[in-house]
């Protein structure tokens, strides 16, 4: 995705225009500047502890949201259906997933030191150290894409890897360079239905396009209301963010994705992914969200994005489960069919 989800506590300071800092402090100057509400967190690193502690590193709910998309894209794929090939590919993909959001926090340390919803992650808290988060991320991300390769086929198995390597090396260097990070963050959440239709066909087609176009959309609305509301610490950091650089900008792409998510939910029947009734059906679910957009595009404050922030993570979700009981050719879609 295009950033953090599972962060998702908003701060409502005014936006700071002159708090972007030229220098940021060094991993050692990080570990010494701890703050007084991180005392409270244990220094000493048991066996019992490392599980919980990984899923901190791997940011277990945005990894959770990447493995169950690539299970929506192999639901709504056309094929016979083999659980243990699914199984297979959510745990390849979440593996992979572990590994790129690990990287990204390894990288982001000294920047996540000066957020308050980062500043207690644990490297940066030091629950860790670089050497081991390292070893974790590599050895669990090796191990995803080889269980994609040798158990599901090599065509989910490059799509993941392309996706951890857009995040790790493109994403997550480009959000201090330019506004077109968000671009980025967008296609690598977009890919993950891909892997699972790739994971059940062993072939791309448009179908596949169009869910990825379904998460390429919503990632608009949805992370730059997010962002809205956390621009005093994005600029904290130096991060170049739509909401910090282009708020006008930021507003607008919001809601123009939104009405790109309707024009996707009537080409989804149009390519026979779906039957017709799914592209009505979709409307009210679309047209709340598109409305909530227009209201944050009209007037963008704390109330606006919160709400658009908050829809977001209910509208997906509602969408891809009327996605999958509208797939076509399948029983349950038939009766909608019928009506």
């Amino acid at each position: 995705m295009a950033d953090d989800t599972e962060d998702c506590s908003f701060s409502r300071q005014p936006l700071q225009r002159s708090g972007i800092h030229d220098k940021h402090p060094t991993h050692e100057q990080t570990k010494a500047k701890q703050c007084p509400e991180n005392e409270d967190i244990p220094q000493n690193l048991t066996l019992a502890s490392l599980p919980s502690i990984y899923l901190r590193l791997s940011k277990a709910k945005l990894t959770g949201l990447v493995a169950m998309s690539a299970l929506c894209g192999y639901g709504m794929a056309p094929g016979e259906l083999d659980l243990m090939v699914c199984f297979l590919m959510s745990l390849g993909t979440f593996m992979s997933s572990c590994s790129a959001n690990a990287f990204n926090q390894i990288f982001e340390v000294p920047y996540d030191s000066q957020m308050a919803r980062t500043k207690r992650r644990v490297l940066v808290t030091g629950l860790l150290s670089r050497v081991h988060a390292i070893s974790f991320a590599s050895i669990i991300g090796i191990s995803g894409i080889l269980i994609l390769t040798s158990y599901v086929n090599l065509l989910a198995a490059i799509i993941s890897a392309t996706t951890w390597g857009l995040y790790v090396t493109t994403y997550t260097p480009l959000k201090r360079v330019c506004i077109g990070n968000t671009w980025i963050g967008a296609v690598v959440g977009a890919l993950p239905p891909m892997i699972g239709w790739a994971g059940r066909t062993g072939s791309l087609d448009a179908g596949a396009f169009i869910m990825a176009g379904f998460l390429f959309t919503w990632q608009f609305p949805h992370f730059n209301a997010l962002s809205w509301n956390l621009r005093s610490d994005y600029s904290k950091a130096g991060y170049r963010m739509m909401a910090t650089r282009n708020p006008d900008l930021c507003q607008s792409v919001a809601f123009r994705h939104c009405l790109f998510i309707i024009v996707l939910s009537f080409l989804a029947p149009y390519f026979n992914l779906t039957t017709w009734p799914f592209a009505l059906f979709s409307l009210p679910l679309n047209f709340t969200f598109a409305y909530l957009a227009w209201c944050f595009y009209k007037q963008a404050d704390g109330k606006t994005a919160t709400y658009l922030f908050k829809f977001s993570l209910l509208h997906l979700p509602l969408l891809m489960i009327m996605l999958l009981i509208s797939k076509k050719n399948l029983p349950v879609a038939k009766v909608f069919e019928n009506i």
